[in-house]
């Protein structure tokens, strides 16, 4: 068991270029990545990667070696489903990332619940807005609600979920409410902004056809929940799923703007590496999740189902 966990080890270390990144990547210090790799090299009575304090490079025995452990990992992980697939009883650490706001609202709640139904796996989150490089996270499943472009991984879409533009009638009553979508390149739109967002560009299902706008604002920020802070302060308008705002809305916190021209819906999906066998612990986070964030989402929606629409 030693002499496997010193091979997942080598091969983060490899895959994310240094040893603080792969201690961070698996939870461990550098002190304890830079022991298992000399205990590796111990084992093996060979050096397999030139180390400076800024990055590693193989050496020819290195190389070879970490081409031959990946096929073992991979064996060994394939070992490992199908014990979990028979004896139906998941285990082990997953790994899962989700956006900032749906993981608040949506996925913590479920965390509890799937704990009591496999107390065996160790659920560890990583929320955020900002679309993260799976691999290099060692991610084993991502709540996307973005345009899926990872090839690496399988897609399992969970849903088609509504949005709406909205904002709080105190900023509709000073600055007015926009009758074309074309009267939104004179408003304050809040924006989520991040390195690769597209979202300073608004799709709205017109009667003519989809139209997208180039609308810009005088806040931006890269987590969800502030924008709707500030919407709700009246600093301007907002695109937001609709099971975000749907509270707000019932409320009168919030007014739906241009409810004839909708943004385009966006996708919930779960994406999960491509393996020929999937570990259970995967496979059932998976189902859990699917079921109840269909139900938790239709529960929200419901409560907005008639926005309130600005006049």
């Amino acid at each position: 068991m030693a002499l496997l966990e010193n091979m997942r080890v080598f091969v983060r270390v490899v895959e994310l270029g240094s040893l603080s990144a792969a201690g961070r990547s698996l939870r461990l210090s550098p002190a304890v990545v830079s022991h298992r790799l000399q205990s590796l090299e111990e084992h093996l009575n060979a050096r397999l990667l030139n180390r400076t304090t800024r990055q590693v490079q193989f050496t020819e025995a290195g190389k070879v070696f970490f081409e031959h452990c990946l096929e073992v990992l991979e064996a060994a992980e394939r070992a490992e489903s199908s014990v979990g697939a028979i004896g139906g009883a998941p285990v082990g650490s997953l790994r899962v990332t989700a956006p900032l706001g749906f993981g608040r609202h949506i996925l913590a709640p479920m965390v509890p619940r799937f704990h009591a139904a496999y107390p065996q796996v160790d659920l560890r989150l990583r929320l955020s807005d900002h679309l993260l490089d799976l691999l290099r996270e060692a991610t084993d499943v991502a709540i996307r609600m973005a345009p899926l472009k990872d090839s690496s991984f399988v897609a399992r879409k969970i849903a088609d979920l509504p949005r709406v533009l909205c904002a709080a009638p105190s900023y509709l009553e000073r600055r007015g409410v926009p009758a074309r979508p074309e009267d939104l390149l004179s408003h304050h739109c809040l924006l989520l902004r991040f390195p690769g967002s597209q979202q300073f560009q608004w799709t709205l299902n017109t009667p003519q056809g989809p139209m997208t706008l180039p609308v810009s604002g005088q806040f931006d920020a890269d987590d969800g929940d502030v924008l709707t802070g500030w919407a709700l302060a009246g600093e301007g308008i907002v695109l937001k799923p609709l099971w975000e705002v749907a509270d707000h809305l019932r409320r009168g916190e919030l007014r739906v703007v241009l409810p004839h021209c909708p943004p385009e819906p966006v996708t919930l999906a779960v994406l999960y590496p491509h393996r020929n066998l999937l570990p259970a612990k995967i496979r059932v986070f998976i189902d859990f999740f699917a079921e109840q964030a269909r139900a938790a989402l239709a529960d929200t929606e419901m409560a907005g189902a008639e926005p309130n629409a600005a006049p």
